[in-house]
């Protein structure tokens, strides 16, 4: 049997993100870090994206993290890091799909 505690690192964006890099992967974090009202996740969570398109973590669910990750290879490729809204009020909202009624900012940056 596992211990719970390798499976939680098994499963930690940071460490995931640390293995890439490790490999040779150029690699992008995108962080929650402002929530209003009700939000899929909290601020502090994480979602790591490399220059292929693989990710792992969650900021929030859905087709919006599709439309974070096809940022992040834009950052991945630019360098330039990007902050992003989601929520109800704006017209985008419910094409990526956060339709919970609250509203999220994510930080998108390059690591390495």
């Amino acid at each position: 049997m596992q211990n719970s505690a390798y499976l939680d690192e098994a499963r930690d964006p940071l460490l995931i993100a640390e293995d890439w890099m490790k490999n040779g992967k150029d690699v992008a974090i995108a962080t929650v870090v402002e929530t209003w009202g009700s939000a899929p996740r909290q601020a502090g969570s994480h979602l790591v994206i490399d220059a292929e398109g693989n990710f792992h973590g969650s900021v929030s669910g859905g087709c919006v993290e599709g439309a974070v990750v096809a940022e992040a290879l834009d950052v991945i490729g630019s360098g330039k890091a990007r902050m992003l809204e989601f929520g109800v009020a704006d017209e985008t909202a419910w094409q990526v799909g956060l339709s919970c009624g609250g509203r999220i900012k994510v930080y998108v940056e390059r690591l390495g």
